[in-house]
């Protein structure tokens, strides 16, 4: 049951094979019994139950809202939640409990989702392992797998000790967890230089970043306001579709949304691809690119290719600036959003009351952990009056220069760009943090931050198992305000790989909550 697709779980309820209520109490048994994934930051139970017996009250009259009613979803802890807390994993906003709803989530909620809590990420979303929140690292459910744990038994050193265990990838890590685990169908991100595509990778499950504008912003805690964009992430790619014709379309509340109409849609199953051209981009065989990665890149284009679509190599000549472009922007727009946490009208206040200024420095040195405050001086540095034409609008210059590499391989004729989404699998938590924040987000965030910066619509879809028995994505990019083509490319790719379901064997093992007879029936 918990495996099924959304669209598949929408007949089932509609059918009365399973009830909300039947379903949402399956999702938060799984959700205690993998606490040690540490997805969630909150779990709104009552909130979740009683929205559930409402969805259920509509089906027994025969008026459900449409294909998400009833559906458990899961939400980013940096978008506002109404009477629940909202915490961007940072002790600054720890308590704060918002009184509206992000516009995404309350999209959500008007077609009768069922929202279970909020996901883990990086401390108001910077990083790029879900390592950095205040609230503790998310653990990878691949770490707990089958495929993993065979070959684990023929290496000893990378059995699931402490330390051990596998990461996320970042920062919407707990989203990605929370989809891969089976405790949800679908949860919400945030992608602002691949914070949903690169977790969807490493997690194995689909991880859409809209085109900026398509989806409102609103009530989504802000990074960099010129490239957040909400992500969506799911387990199959007519999922992603299904959650976007719900989200897509004009805000109000956001005068960055797009002004026409959104006309949500169904993907059709691709049967012949010889009016498709698929661009490789050749800067993207970047150095520490794996063996694995590469062999997959290239295998997918072959697939491609034998189908009867023109793959082409192409060139983006300034991708290489791109990393050092996208992190003076960020920091730059960071230091600017940050700067309303002062502890006078938002967040934590110290007890600090020497004086304004040393109220605010106490202020943001509890509530702050190192790599906001980093990036906070380095946004400050780079914004100074002697600095800013050297840094700031110089990159700027760059970012339009690479948003017109893309637009140039796109008026060549090329539809759609393959690539990798990152440079190679999940790694040990003990592994990943030997290298600091700022260093691991420049190499985790090479094949997406790009797309971000010329605002335009990716997604990576899983498409093997390394061979360690771990998943590898590759990501699609499209043209702005494409994404039924982006998604019926990506759809047409996963139905070739068909990639594994994970096997979550330690999950299971610890589902006490259930009868051993019911154990084999959990997920079916």
């Amino acid at each position: 049951m918990l495996r099924a697709s959304i669209r598949e779980i929408s007949a089932a309820l509609k059918e009365g094979q399973v009830s909300p209520t039947e379903l949402c109490q399956k999702c938060l048994s799984l959700i205690k019994a993998t606490r040690f994934l540490n997805a969630y930051i909150t779990v709104a139970e009552e909130t979740a139950l009683k929205q559930a017996e409402a969805s259920e009250k509509r089906y027994k009259k025969g008026q459900s809202l449409g294909p998400l009613d009833g559906i458990p979803v899961a939400v980013k802890d940096n978008f506002s939640t109404a009477g629940i807390e909202t915490t961007c994993a940072s002790l600054m906003l720890k308590g704060y409990v918002p009184p509206f709803n992000a516009t995404v989530v309350q999209k959500l909620l008007a077609q009768g989702a069922i929202l279970l809590g909020k996901t883990n990420l990086d401390e108001f979303a910077m990083g790029s392992g879900s390592t950095d929140g205040a609230f503790g690292p998310v653990r990878n459910p691949w770490s707990y797998s089958r495929q993993y744990k065979e070959k684990c038994l023929q290496n000893p050193k990378t059995q699931n000790e402490d330390g051990n265990w596998l990461i996320t990838g970042g920062s919407s890590g707990g989203s990605a967890a929370a989809v891969s685990s089976f405790t949800c169908f679908a949860a919400l991100g945030s992608d602002t230089g691949g914070s949903t595509r690169n977790p969807a990778s490493l997690c194995g499950v689909v991880g859409l970043k809209p085109t900026y504008g398509l989806v409102s912003r609103h009530g989504l805690i802000p990074l960099v306001n010129s490239m957040d964009v909400p992500g969506i992430l799911t387990r199959c790619v007519d999922d992603a579709a299904t959650i976007l014709g719900v989200l897509g379309g004009h805000d109000l509340k956001d005068s960055t949304t797009v002004q026409d109409p959104f006309q949500p849609f169904q993907l059709p199953s691709l049967t012949e691809l010889k009016n498709l051209c698929i661009g490789i981009p050749k800067e993207y065989n970047a150095p520490g690119l794996s063996r694995e990665t590469l062999a997959l890149w290239s295998k997918a284009a072959d697939l491609f290719e034998k189908a009867g679509a023109n793959v082409v190599e192409v060139s983006l000549p300034h991708t290489s600036y791109s990393i050092v472009c996208y992190h003076v922007l960020c920091a730059a727009e960071v230091a600017s959003n940050m700067a309303r946490f002062d502890g006078l009208e938002y967040g934590h206040r110290s007890s600090v009351d020497k004086s304004t200024e040393a109220l605010y420095a106490a202020t943001r040195r509890e509530g702050f952990n190192d790599v906001v405050r980093g990036r906070i001086l380095s946004g400050n540095y780079f914004l100074l009056k002697q600095n800013y034409e050297k840094y700031f609008l110089k990159a700027q210059k760059v970012r339009r220069l690479i948003a017109t590499d893309f637009a140039n391989v796109f008026s060549s004729g090329v539809d759609i760009l393959l690539t990798p989404t990152t440079l190679n699998h999940t790694v040990p938590y003990r592994e990943f943090i030997k290298e600091d924040n700022r260093t691991r987000s420049t190499q985790d965030d090479i094949f997406t931050q790009a797309a971000n910066m010329a605002g335009l619509p990716a997604v990576s879809v899983p498409s093997a198992l390394s061979e360690e028995g771990l998943p590898i994505g590759l990501q699609f990019i499209g043209r702005a305000f494409q994404e039924a083509q982006l998604l019926t490319v990506a759809k047409w790719l996963e139905n070739q790989v068909q990639f594994p379901a994970i096997q979550l064997e330690r999950i299971v093992d610890h589902l006490d909550i259930v009868s051993h007879q019911e154990q084999s029936a959990f997920f079916s």
